[in-house]
């Protein structure tokens, strides 16, 4: 039994001055904005519809492949996703030493498999729009995939290659930026959820969390697939994000013989070897709502993908299966920056880059919040792209 949170009802400045803010949702996105902001010296109170960390934050791969994802007519996001790859090694190290927990950053890489020539004609392009693009991308022969990964299948036409593309363990992730927000002295309501976003004469006020009104300087919207459905905003300011959802699998490798090491796309899904012996299959793309549930068909096309690629994961035990909910937006890109309502500030719509795009969003936001200065980086992101023109039709 979860004992009801406690909230403060003033709005005065921190002691330092900074203000108060209140953060909707304790995902990696919440999480990370609440810890620099509370580092900063904020007052900063996080709520939660859940426990922290556990939606899609956790449900996620963790990939940080700004390289490889990058397909046609997603140009404009690259800037972001580079920024925010750039930052992932120091933002590790400092999660690391704020938290005492470690993120598990791995740096092997990651290929994109051709399993016969019809794929490696797909993935050439793919490859020689990428490096249009100046994209540190190459092509390995099959020869060469093999060596780096002798235990994908004996057929591999090929594969497109980034050094630069890595992982994190999205779960640890979680759990040391919740450890670090609160030894910044962030405070973590979980299982209090915010009905409403109070706004008052068009600012801001505060949120709403059962009977109880949480008084703040500024709002961070950061509730991933549900930052919609939250009462208290016009139609005009309510982003328009939606929860695509996306079924996963995990299967337990020996840690000490690993199948694979490096992250791997398929045809049909990717792999993602963990350091403890997991290895993560993923992960479809549905439009299904709030709708959680496993399907056969899901997890038939996971795991015959991931078999055709890698056919000794036939052996392989089952460890756990699962379904999570990507914040999407009509661009697939996020919402980033201010809000026509003054005091809100729009962290959300990350849709499959959550993980990815934490660091600048985290150093972003929480910059807006403290001097009202947004990074050219993350302008492009406003919520006012998708304003209807004067004039349209409804």
């Amino acid at each position: 039994m979860v004992s009801a949170p406690s909230f403060h009802s003033d709005s005065a400045l921190s002691a330092s001055g900074g203000p108060t803010v209140a953060v909707i949702g304790a995902g990696v996105i919440g999480l990370s904005i609440a810890w620099r902001l509370a580092a900063a010296g904020c007052r900063v109170e996080v709520f939660d519809r859940g426990a922290a960390g556990r939606g899609a934050s956790h449900a996620a791969g963790g990939m940080l492949a700004a390289c490889v994802e990058t397909e046609p007519g997603e140009e404009s996001l690259l800037p972001l996703t580079r920024a925010s790859q750039d930052l992932w090694p120091a933002f590790a190290a400092a999660l690391e030493a704020a938290s005492g927990m470690a993120v598990d950053l791995r740096t092997e890489g990651t290929m994109v498999i051709a399993l016969n020539a019809d794929d490696a004609a797909k993935v050439r392009f793919l490859h020689e729009f990428q490096t249009k693009l100046g994209l540190p991308v190459e092509w390995l022969s099959g020869a060469e995939v093999r060596r780096r990964e002798p235990y994908l299948q004996p057929g591999v036409a090929g594969a497109l290659f980034c050094a630069g593309d890595h992982q994190v363990d999205n779960r640890k992730v979680a759990a040391a930026l919740h450890a670090a927000a609160l030894r910044a002295g962030a405070v973590v309501h979980e299982y209090a959820e915010v009905s409403r976003i109070e706004v008052r004469g068009g600012r801001a006020v505060g949120v709403q969390v059962g009977d109880r009104l949480f008084e703040a300087d500024r709002v961070v919207l950061a509730a991933g697939a549900w930052s919609g459905w939250i009462d208290g905003l016009s139609p005009a300011v309510r982003p328009p994000v939606r929860p695509v959802k996306g079924q996963m699998l995990c299967l337990r490798m020996d840690a000490r013989l690993p199948l694979l090491r490096h992250v791997v796309w398929t045809p049909g899904t990717y792999l993602i070897p963990r350091l403890d012996g997991r290895l993560l299959v993923g992960a479809t793309t549905e439009e299904r709502g709030f709708d959680d549930r496993l399907t056969a068909g899901g997890q038939f096309a996971l795991l015959e993908g991931a078999w055709r690629a890698l056919p000794g994961i036939a052996e392989l035990p089952v460890e756990e299966a699962w379904a999570g909910f990507r914040p999407g937006t009509r661009d697939d890109a996020p919402i980033l920056g201010l809000s026509e309502v003054e005091g809100l500030v729009y962290a959300t719509g990350h849709h499959r880059n959550g993980i990815l795009l934490t660091p600048v969003t985290a150093d972003s936001v929480a910059r807006l919040v403290l001097t009202g200065e947004a990074d050219p980086v993350i302008r492009p992101f406003a919520l006012d792209r998708f304003a209807q023109p004067k004039g349209a039709a409804a």
